[in-house]
């Protein structure tokens, strides 16, 4: 019977508490500690071992973590786990700046570690099978991509704005959906609630492969939405993630012998289709994807590199709406992602 990998925890908080539950309830993983210097009121630990730093629980001897603190901490903690040999699953965004991210992930790549960075729309089951039927060709040439993400302001965000929370995740679905990145971005933001970060972003994009993009993302509305609309030759996909449904709007392109409008490529309404899914949680797909990339199994998870690629279009739509210019996010680094300075 093999051994349970030890795993630990640092941050105690909301998502904390969601990666404690998931990390208790998959299989082949232990979770042996827990660590926050702000403590554990919410009893996130339980039975684990709670420590009140970070090097308590790198000296109790794990061999992955989790990373559920404060953005502007994720590269002082995940230096200090690369450091130390152990594999971690950090969440997003993978850093405050682009030199921390760019850090981490060499830090773990040059150790040989698993580095990856919590991205979970690409765990959602309605995102998971629509990525799937775009590789299969079912919706033809992709057009564009509409991403709307809004919702009431969420309290325990306090170092970053909307972009790099909220709308890391639109970019990240939408490139990894079309297996294209971003070359140029134009956006808007707004700061409405009085705190020192954007708290609306509206911002437009294309892909390297010709696809155009939009984004709406706030923390301003009274309502919950997260809505993916990915338009082809062939129909629409509408993916809503809150519900992790997948429905098809079929083009039923209307043939025609009058030779004046046969070069017009028309649509018209056609059949729909609701998909019947597998729903899983999308944390419990994500951690059991790190854990069988720690295990030598296929490497599913959301690479730091591409968490690095995510900040940068992140970093691009910030300055666009501070300049009202168009940014291409490949100018920002003074070299590509993939390469070591």
């Amino acid at each position: 019977m093999s051994v349970a990998l030890r795993a630990g925890l640092i941050g105690a908080g909301m998502m904390g508490r969601h990666h404690a539950r998931v990390l208790r309830q998959i299989g082949g993983v232990d979770l042996v500690g827990v660590a926050d210097p702000a403590g554990d009121p919410h009893g996130v630990a339980g039975t684990s071992t709670f420590h009140d730093s970070l090097q308590g629980l790198i000296d109790q001897g794990i061999d992955m973590a989790a990373v559920a603190v404060p953005t502007a901490f994720h590269e002082q903690v995940g230096l200090a786990l690369a450091e130390a040999g152990i594999h971690a699953l950090i969440e997003k965004p993978v850093a405050g700046s682009l030199e921390g991210g760019r850090r981490l992930a060499d830090a773990f790549e040059s150790r040989g570690l698993v580095g990856a960075v919590g991205h979970i729309e690409r765990f959602n089951p309605a995102l998971q099978s629509l990525r799937s039927r775009l590789a299969n060709g079912d919706l033809g040439d992709v057009y564009q991509v509409a991403t709307r993400r809004q919702g009431p302001f969420p309290s325990r965000i306090a170092d970053v704005g909307v972009v790099k929370d909220l709308a890391t995740h639109d970019i990240d679905l939408t490139a990894w959906l079309c297996q294209s990145q971003f070359t140029s971005v134009f956006g808007q933001c707004a700061h409405k609630s009085g705190r020192p970060h954007e708290d609306l972003v509206a911002f437009s994009g294309r892909l390297a492969d010709g696809t155009v993009t939009n984004h709406l993302v706030n923390w301003l509305s009274p309502f919950k939405e997260r809505q993916t609309i990915v338009t082809g030759t062939r129909g629409t996909f509408v993916a809503d993630t809150l519900t992790a449904d997948l429905t098809f709007f079929e083009n039923a392109t209307i043939a025609t012998t009058w030779d004046a409008v046969s070069a017009f490529r028309g649509v018209a309404e056609g059949n729909v289709t609701r998909f019947a899914l597998e729903k899983r949680e999308p944390l419990v797909l994500e951690h059991e994807a790190f854990r069988d990339a720690i295990l030598g199994g296929i490497d599913r998870t959301v690479s730091l590199r591409d968490g690095l690629q995510t900040l940068l279009v992140a970093e691009a739509a910030i300055q666009s709406a501070d300049t009202h210019q168009v940014v291409d996010p490949r100018t920002l680094l003074s070299t590509p992602i993939g390469a070591t300075p």
